[in-house]
């Protein structure tokens, strides 16, 4: 997954956390409920094979362990040591492990950056620290973790999971005892349990990199409040997930906090937006629920892969099997279409009222025998992928039997994934059991069933997916724009005037229509004789950024004296409209045939990077919002994808004979912007609206142009 000295540098923090040698419990306590006292219980109630040492200099004792007065007193190495002291002193004892050569810590104590600003300054304490002796971090203001494989739980969690395959990772502590609490009455098992807390050191990303070489682990949840760094991430998620699939919960997307943007694209483009296309690129899913994260996690843990997106259903209830067909459907799945061969064996072995044709109806008096009968069939047809099984309880149904039936043939066939559908309560309560002690996933209705396939099958889409890396550069004019973009800074402006973005994106080879500014009605007319009529006038204003709005812009002037008029309707306009703006002049515009009106832009995430969109473009891009995201620096497939995935490529494609439009004059258009915003990162924010594209072999052009810098 890693080179060679990243992958053993991850490997050996691995085995500090995960299966040290030696823990120190500094901050252990006598007294029963304490966290101090509950690490050490945990400790050995786990039956943790290393050495355990509490550390309090008012015990000789502590659950018949030998206690210490501090770390440096400990006989022998200490590999870990999880604090458990009041905030206060937890620097102290950080640098007391470090003297002692402890290895990693565990911060379980609050009152860090979580509390203010007092909090944060003594989290830089203790991180300054930690690196100054080498020591890894996880926490402060944590729960702890723990791993089922050693064993080793260096927390204050109130139970052990079971072991499984199923590494979850959160940025809440009280998540992960809700979860164990849920866990331990569903018979989840679970490889590690890590509560990240705030993260001053160590996160998500590094854990996910330990997690990826662990054999234990199957799958990797993870749930974050915000990924802290999002080039690391960008970096190592999609190694992680070509070895085994990561799923990540990320809460806090609602976009209604988002600060105003200034240009279309920043308007659209939100946290949520941007974790959704960092995800997509990383090949990592995203979870909308609690519930649906585990049940990833589960499928992920107990079942094979699927090959394909085939679905067949056996059920006894009609109701239930229109429901999870419709189900399917919705979430991209298809109905498998069975063999001849299948047909004809289901049809021999069935009763006369049955289906035989997916999905298959065994009937509502169907012993356990027929669903294995039909299963059996289903399991050895070629064009089948998954398979979910649905029972209600009837009189004649046999749960547990059935169940048992399904076991046997999971491990018969071990190649196709089995989901199934248990529909009842108290009758079906032990048949559920047992398929879940079996690790065969077990829902309550059919649509979670249908939506966890789904998940499972875009995992595969995305690990068959065929990623090109090679990102395309032009030659391009850098030191044009750096003189442009320094004379702004210099005037303490964020917003370019629209003749200094032209001059922008035209550095970098985006065609834009010939204009010059004019400061009064004389240089208005001398220009618009030179660029040649038609024109357009358009105010020019770092504080009018829709100038539409305020009546900034008129079309298609064809004589000096249209074009004199209409340089003082629009000064009057926006000295009316727009009292506070500064009007630098109103520029002069080549008019040009229309064309497919488009847009492009950019938007600086503030955890990724440049956010590169795409779409239909014009006046109501706000309103109809058909576009397309992806982070830069963008490859030349992933720009063709952002065109392809809109509804705007139906209408450059030509539709009711038109021709189709310049696609290569698009797709280089929004190469050439992901490269104009990875090479200076002082640009925050370009807007193309319109881009007019033409027909093929006519290229494209840059009508209107916004550029925003911090």
């Amino acid at each position: 997954m890693a080179g060679r000295g990243q992958g053993e540098a991850s490997a050996g923090v691995g085995r500090v956390f995960f299966s040290p040698r030696s823990v120190a419990v500094i901050g252990a306590s006598r007294q029963e409920g304490a966290v101090g006292h509950e690490i050490v219980k945990n400790l050995l109630k786990c039956g943790y094979p290393g050495k355990i040492f509490p550390v309090n200099p008012k015990a000789k004792k502590i659950l018949d362990l030998k206690c210490y007065p501090s770390v440096s007193k400990i006989e022998g190495d200490v590999d870990l040591g999880v604090v458990a002291v009041p905030a206060r002193i937890v620097p102290h004892v950080a640098e007391e492990a470090g003297e002692k050569g402890v290895k990693g810590l565990i911060v379980i104590s609050s009152g860090f950056k979580e509390v203010g600003l007092e909090g944060a300054r003594r989290e830089r304490e203790l991180l300054d620290i930690c690196r100054r002796y080498g020591m890894r971090l996880l926490g402060p203001n944590c729960l702890g973790l723990i791993n089922t494989s050693t064993p080793i739980n260096a927390s204050f969690a109130p139970q052990m999971p079971r072991k499984g395959g199923i590494a979850f990772a959160s940025q809440s502590g009280a998540l992960c005892t809700a979860i164990l609490d849920w866990a331990a009455r569903e018979g989840v098992g679970f490889s590690n349990l890590i509560s990240l807390g705030n993260m001053a050191d160590m996160d998500e990303t590094d854990f996910m990199e330990i997690l990826a070489e662990d054999p234990a682990t199957k799958v990797i949840l993870i749930y974050v409040e915000g990924i802290k760094d999002g080039r690391k991430f960008l970096e190592v998620s999609p190694k992680v997930s070509s070895v085994k699939p990561v799923v990540i919960l990320k809460s806090g997307t609602s976009d209604a906090g988002a600060k105003a943007a200034a240009s279309h694209t920043g308007s659209i483009a939100g946290s949520r937006v941007a974790y959704e296309t960092a995800f997509k690129k990383c090949r990592v899913l995203q979870a909308r629920t609690i519930e649906e994260l585990f049940n990833l996690g589960i499928a992920f843990a107990s079942q094979p892969l699927p090959q394909g997106r085939n679905v067949s259903i056996i059920t006894n209830a009609g109701g239930p099997s229109i429901v999870a067909t419709d189900a399917c459907s919705r979430y991209g799945l298809n109905m498998a279409w069975l063999s001849p061969k299948t047909v004809e064996k289901l049809r021999s072995g069935l009763p006369e009222e049955a289906s035989w044709t997916n999905p298959i109806d065994v009937l509502g008096d169907a012993p356990a025998e027929r669903y294995r009968f039909a299963l059996e069939a289903v399991f050895s047809d070629e064009f089948v992928d998954s398979v979910i099984v649905i029972l209600t309880p009837q009189a004649m149904t046999e749960p547990l039997e059935t169940a048992k039936h399904i076991v046997d043939l999971n491990s018969k066939f071990p190649k196709i994934p089995v989901f199934t559908v248990f529909m009842g309560g108290e009758r079906i309560e032990e048949a559920v059991n047992l398929l879940k002690d079996a690790g065969i996933p077990v829902y309550s209705n059919p649509e979670d069933a249908a939506s966890t396939i789904a998940g499972v099958v875009r995992y595969v889409d995305l690990l068959n997916q065929r990623v090109e890396e090679d990102v395309p550069t032009f030659d391009v004019d850098r030191e044009a724009v750096r003189r442009i973009i320094d004379r702004v800074k210099r005037e303490r402006r964020a917003s370019l005037l629209s003749v200094e973005a032209r001059q922008i994106v035209k550095a970098y080879g985006i065609r834009v229509p010939e204009s010059e500014l004019a400061q009064n009605v004389r240089q208005a007319v001398n220009a618009a004789r030179r660029i040649g009529y038609p024109v357009a006038l358009k105010v020019v204003s770092p504080q009018i950024l829709h100038k539409t709005d305020v009546g900034g812009v008129k079309l298609n002037l064809r004589s000096d004296r249209e074009v004199a008029m209409a340089f003082n309707e629009i000064l009057r306009n926006a000295n009316l409209l727009m009292p506070e703006a500064r009007i630098f002049g109103v520029e002069v515009q080549k008019m040009v045939p229309a064309g497919r009106e488009m847009i492009v832009g950019m938007n600086r995430d503030v955890q990724f990077g440049p956010l590169i969109m795409f779409g239909l473009g014009g006046i109501y891009v706000n309103i109809l919002r058909d576009v397309s995201f992806r982070l830069a620096p963008l490859s030349r497939q992933e720009a063709y994808e952002m065109v392809t995935e809109t509804k705007a490529y139906a209408l450059l494609r030509g539709i009711r004979g038109e021709p189709s439009a310049d696609m290569d004059s698009v797709i280089e258009t929004l190469l050439r912007v992901s490269q104009l915003a990875a090479d200076f990162e002082e640009i925050s924010e370009i807007d193309i609206n319109p881009l007019f594209v033409y027909e093929r072999g006519d290229g494209a052009l840059a009508l209107d142009v916004k550029v925003t810098i911090t």
